[in-house]
C-alpha cells in the first residue's frame, strides 16, 4: 500500500525560515509594482516627455504578463517540479529587469515589464504549490496566514524603499534592485529548500487538461458571472496603482509625501482580511461582496460631488485619502470571496481552474484598466469615474448570479 504523502519532515526547512522564504516569493509581484509608484513621473519625463502619463502603462503590462504566466506556471511545476519552474521564472524576471534598466524608449521598457510579469508568475503561483506539498489542512492554513501577515507589510514599505533608491540613484536603479531581490530569492530557494514534488508524483504536461479546464470555466454560467465580477473588481486596483502617485504629485503637490501616505493607507487597509475571516462565516460570501461593492459605489459618488464642488485642496485631500482607504480596504473583502465563489462549482478541476481564472482575471482587468489609466488628466476624476463604473458593473454581475442561483435552486 503506497502512501501519497508530503516529503518527510527532514526535507523541510525550519518552520520560521520557510515562512520567511514563502513571504519573499509571494512578495515578488507586490514589490515589483509598489516600489515603482514614486518613480513613474521620472520614467515618463525621460522616456515619454510628450505624454509622461503613459509611464503608467508599466503597471498594466506587468499585470498582463503575470496573467499570461499564471496559465502555465502551475501545470509546468506539476510536470518539471517546483524549484525549476520558480528558478526559471525568477531568471526571466531578472533578465527583464536588466533590459528595463537599460531601456532607451518607453516601448522597450513596456516590453521588459511584460517579460517581468511573465517571469514573476513562477514564484507567485508555484510558491503556493510548495505549501500544498509540505502541509495540509489546518497546518497549510496556518502557514499561509503567517506568510500573508508578513506579505501585507510589503505595500507599506515598498514605495518608501523605491523613493529612497530613486532619489539616490535615479529611476533605473529600481530595476537593479529587482535583480538583487531575484538573486536573493533564487539562491535562498536553491540552497535551503529541497524539491517538494517527487518524480513519481509528477504529471504529464497536458494541453488537453488545460483546454478542458478552460471549457469547464467558460461553459459554467455561474462561474462566468463571478469571474466577470472579479475582473471588474480587479481593474480599479491597477488604475489606482498606476495613477495615485501622479495624483499626489500633480493634483495635490505632495509627491514627496506619497510613500508615507501610501504606507498609512496600506496599514489601515490591512485588517480587512481579518475582518472578513470573522464575518464571512456569519454573513456569507455573497453578502460580504455586495456590502463591499456598495461601500465602493457610495464613496465614489460622494467623491465626485466633492471634486465638483471646487473645494480647496486642504479640504479635498483628506477626503481623497479616506476614499483611497475605503477602496483598498474593500479589496480585502472582495478578492478572496469572489475567488472562492467562482471556484466553488469547480472542485473536480480546482487546481487547473484556479490557474485559468487567475490568468483570465489578471489579463481582463489589465485590459479594462488601460483606457481608464490613459484618461488621466492630472485630477482624480477619471480614476473615480472608472472605479464607480467598475463597481456598478461588478454589482450587476453579482445580481445576475443571485438570480441564476435562485432559479437553479
Amino acid at each position: 500500500m503506497s502512501v501519497a504523502a508530503s516529503p518527510p519532515p527532514a526535507r523541510r526547512m525550519p518552520f520560521g525560515e520557510f515562512i520567511a522564504l514563502l513571504a519573499l516569493l509571494l512578495a515578488t509581484v507586490a514589490f515589483s509594482i509598489d516600489a515603482m509608484l514614486p518613480l513613474l513621473s521620472q520614467m515618463g519625463a525621460e522616456l515619454a516627455p510628450a505624454s509622461p502619463a503613459d509611464a503608467q502603462m508599466v503597471i498594466t503590462v506587468f499585470v498582463g504578463g503575470l496573467g499570461l504566466g499564471t496559465f502555465f506556471a502551475g501545470p509546468l511545476s506539476d510536470r518539471f517540479g517546483r524549484r525549476p519552474v520558480i528558478v526559471v521564472g525568477i531568471a526571466l524576471y531578472m533578465t527583464a529587469a536588466c533590459i528595463a534598466a537599460l531601456a532607451n524608449s518607453l516601448p522597450m521598457l513596456l516590453f521588459a515589464r511584460f517579460l517581468q510579469g511573465l517571469g514573476a508568475a513562477g514564484p507567485r503561483v508555484v510558491s503556493q504549490a510548495l505549501v500544498r506539498d509540505l502541509y495540509g489542512g489546518r497546518s497549510m492554513a496556518r502557514v499561509m496566514s503567517f506568510a500573508m501577515t508578513i506579505f501585507v507589510l510589503v505595500p507599506a514599505v515598498a514605495p518608501l524603499l523605491g523613493a529612497q533608491i530613486g532619489g539616490l540613484f535615479g529611476w533605473r536603479a529600481i530595476f537593479w534592485s529587482f535583480l538583487i531581490f531575484g538573486t536573493v530569492s533564487a539562491l535562498w530557494l536553491l540552497i535551503r529548500q529541497p524539491e517538494t514534488l517527487a518524480p513519481e508524483a509528477r504529471r504529464p504536461l497536458s494541453i488537453v487538461a488545460l483546454r478542458g479546464a478552460l471549457a469547464e470555466v467558460f461553459g459554467h454560467r455561474l462561474v462566468m458571472l463571478y469571474l466577470a465580477a472579479l475582473c471588474f473588481c480587479f481593474a480599479p486596483m491597477f488604475v489606482w496603482l498606476s495613477s495615485v502617485s501622479l495624483i499626489f504629485e500633480q493634483t495635490y503637490a505632495r509627491g514627496t509625501e506619497f510613500p508615507y501616505w501610501f504606507a498609512l493607507v496600506a496599514i489601515l487597509s490591512a485588517p480587512a482580511s481579518l475582518l472578513n475571516a470573522r464575518l464571512v462565516m456569519r454573513l456569507g460570501m455573497r453578502r460580504m461582496v455586495m456590502s463591499a461593492l456598495l461601500a465602493q459605489i457610495s464613496m465614489a459618488v460622494l467623491m465626485l460631488f466633492i471634486f465638483s464642488a471646487g473645494l480647496s485642496a486642504t479640504v479635498e485631500f483628506p477626503a481623497f485619502i479616506a476614499f483611497m482607504v475605503i477602496q483598498f480596504f474593500c479589496v480585502g473583502l472582495l478578492f478572496g470571496n469572489l475567488n472562492a465563489l467562482a471556484l466553488e462549482p469547480m472542485g473536480h478541476v480546482a487546481g487547473m481552474a484556479a490557474s485559468v481564472m487567475g490568468g483570465v482575471s489578471a489579463i481582463a482587468a489589465a485590459i479594462i484598466a488601460t483606457p481608464v489609466a490613459r484618461a488621466f488628466d492630472g485630477t482624480p476624476v477619471p480614476l473615480t469615474i472608472g472605479a464607480l463604473i467598475c463597481a456598478l458593473t461588478a454589482m450587476g454581475f453579482m445580481l445576475a448570479a443571485r438570480r441564476l442561483s435562485a432559479r437553479d435552486a
